[in-house]
């Protein structure tokens, strides 16, 4: 049966000030219009659930807030990402340049920035000194991890005055703007609370994809081919690359699918047996028996209970991870010792988070800037911009943080994924 969540968006109060946007009113004209507050977005492409659906984003034609009386705060957190720069400048045009926004600050080195505690203070932004950031990789206004008191967080806003905050990140990030978002509605306070989805892991709930995943699969693709023509370019290579996933194997799936050269992916949602007749270094003999070279990828939270179970955890409160390639890299060259084989090991993580943002994700975060910034003008909160079907929707932080995406072994996905490696459905 499906679990059903409640998919209204909160408000902070009526719609009362008409768009600057001159959009038309009538829907499937020849001109751009505004989207009604009563579209929707079904989660249930079959049409089976008609009322289950997601609202869908876009301008309003009557909105919250004024553009002279806005202040706005961007905050980015967790870890470097691709694309975190091209979401500040497009939040920063779309404010200015749509709604006459011109009290816009960057708030420095995630939720640190949002206390008294922050090493710099907060950045004052405007289109100039976002200009061209978007041809950067990491973000001018800094990240880190971990949690900060609510409570301080909230004060913080009000003595800067800022009512709408746009918070960058992935699903530790989102935990944090529901827990802020609830002290600002328990104080009632008039401060729109808005998600812009970050996470190359691909893990958020209810969102088709995040921004920097089409990055990161490009990047970690390319990881693919080298460790393939490394492994072809000598007796018995042997290339074996260590991606992204604690949670979800969406970067080593979807890259494995790109490359088309990988020969067994290992991911966090499939458990495998070592040793034995259905075990992977039984597989992996055979091929390097019978092609003389075989390629492999993990992603980093695959096999987790091959190794020893770590109790320290990183600053956002995650179990640290034991390092699966590392493992996997020094056990495949013991067992294959008397066959003379060659290791190539390739971990291009850091790569791929340092990186600009590719043409598509460039695309994309241009959309969700835009998408996350005509939800707070209407004076949606609680809530991050999502995409479902192929459309812009608003969904509640409330559904984003009741669990992750993962990949569903019996998906088509998966299967396609198998495919493409040419490895047995299971290791067990």
């Amino acid at each position: 049966m499906m679990r059903r969540f409640d998919f209204s968006i909160p408000v902070l109060g009526a719609a009362n000030t008409r768009s600057p946007l001159l959009l038309s009113k009538i829907p499937n004209e020849l001109a751009a219009s505004y989207t009604p507050d009563g579209a929707r977005v079904l989660y249930d492409p079959s049409g089976e659930n008609p009322e289950y659906a997601f609202t869908m984003a876009g301008p309003r034609e009557m909105i919250f807030f004024k553009g002279k009386e806005v202040v706005a705060g961007i905050v980015h957190c967790g870890g470097l990402c691709p694309g975190m720069n091209n979401i500040t400048r497009g939040l920063v045009r779309r404010l200015w340049y749509s709604y006459g926004v011109r009290k816009i600050f960057g708030l420095r080195y995630g939720l640190l920035g949002l206390t008294a505690r922050s090493p710099a203070a907060p950045m004052p932004l405007d289109p100039a000194i976002i200009h061209d950031i978007h041809l950067l990789g990491g973000t001018i206004l800094g990240s880190s991890r971990g949690p900060q008191p609510v409570a301080e967080m909230v004060d913080f806003l009000n003595r800067m005055g800022i009512n709408i905050l746009f918070m960058v990140g992935g699903d530790g990030t989102m935990h944090a703007a529901l827990s802020i978002y609830e002290e600002v509605r328990r104080r009632e306070a008039k401060i729109a609370i808005i998600g812009v989805p970050k996470t190359v892991d691909n893990d958020l709930l209810f969102t088709e994809k995040t921004f920097g995943f089409d990055t990161a699969v490009s990047i970690a693709a390319e990881a693919i081919r080298a460790a393939h023509v490394e492994a072809m370019g000598t007796i018995n290579g042997f290339g074996l690359v260590h991606l992204m996933g604690r949670h979800s194997g969406f970067i080593a799936a979807s890259a494995t699918m790109a490359s088309r050269e990988a020969n067994l992916v290992l991911v966090p949602e499939v458990p495998f047996t070592l040793q034995g007749d259905h075990g992977i270094l039984q597989y992996l003999q055979k091929r390097l028996q019978t092609n003389g070279h075989a390629v492999m990828v993990v992603a980093e939270g695959a096999g987790q209970e091959h190794l020893p179970e770590s109790k320290a955890r990183d600053a956002s409160g995650n179990l640290k991870l034991a390092d699966i390639g590392v493992f996997l890299r020094d056990l495949i060259i013991r067992e294959f010792h008397s066959t003379g084989l060659s290791m190539k090991y390739i971990d291009p993580s850091y790569i791929v988070r340092a990186a600009p943002a590719n043409a598509s994700d460039s695309i994309f975060c241009g959309q969700l800037a835009d998408e996350a910034v005509h939800a707070a003008m209407a004076g949606k909160t609680g809530m991050v911009v999502g995409l479902w079907q192929g459309r812009f929707t608003y969904v509640p932080l409330t559904a984003v943080t009741t669990g992750r995406q993962v990949i569903l072994p019996a998906s088509t996905f998966w299967r396609n994924v198998l495919e493409a490696t040419g490895q047995p459905y299971s290791f067990s």
